[in-house]
């Protein structure tokens, strides 16, 4: 029986080995070794981190089809906060950029649903007499992140600071993450990774 084991141990090692080959990662993290209980568990999870670290905010905004600052949603600073909750929930989204009044529409900050519910609901004020540009967060108190940053990066500066919408800027503001777009893209990441494992493991890989 020792043998038996011996030898599913040293198999299940190669042809870890080989997974990690065929997606490019190379066998060199201690918790690989064939002495190691967690071989499976670390497998996944260095399969998982790998693209990871290689997709930036871009291509999350990409993703979206809002990789322009076009795609922006945006509200004024005298606009009541009435409206521009009103304008979140036509468009289905939890954050609005908010710009000065003027033909430039310059940056002021962003309004987000946390502001209405922390500035407004809780407090009892009317959101039909009260201005976004009362409750937003302003510009230069504004946590963001560039189009290179990395995924996971964006995630834990979003965790550390417990927000959920972070302004994605290039000199200027040319899109908006949430924690719901980076966790669906963690998700839909670590989905690609099982499925390459499973084409590997039953031989679509050559």
């Amino acid at each position: 029986m020792q043998g038996v084991g011996k030898a599913i141990r040293y198999h299940g090692s190669k042809l870890k080995h080989a997974v990690l080959q065929q997606l490019g990662i190379k066998n060199t993290v201690p918790w690989f070794s064939e002495s190691s209980r967690f071989g499976s568990s670390s497998l996944t999870t260095a399969l998982h981190t790998s693209d990871l670290e290689n997709t930036t905010v871009a291509e999350l905004l990409k993703s979206k089809g809002e990789n322009d600052a076009e795609f922006l949603y945006w509200c004024q600073t005298n606009d009541t906060v009435y409206d521009a909750v009103k304008n979140m929930t036509q468009h289905n989204v939890g954050a609005l950029v908010v710009v000065k009044p003027g033909e430039e529409k310059l940056i002021a900050g962003i309004v987000t649903e946390r502001d209405y519910l922390k500035k407004i609901v809780v407090q009892g004020r009317s959101s039909k007499s009260t201005r976004v540009g009362e409750i937003m967060t302003d510009e230069n108190k504004l946590i963001t992140v560039s189009p290179d940053t990395n995924i996971l990066k964006a995630m834990q500066l979003m965790t550390e600071k417990r927000i959920r919408h972070v302004p994605v800027m290039d000199k200027k503001m040319v899109g908006m993450i949430s924690i719901v777009d980076v966790v669906r893209t963690v998700v839909d990441q670590q989905r690609e990774e099982v499925k390459r494992l499973n084409e590997f493991i039953r031989g679509d890989y050559y």
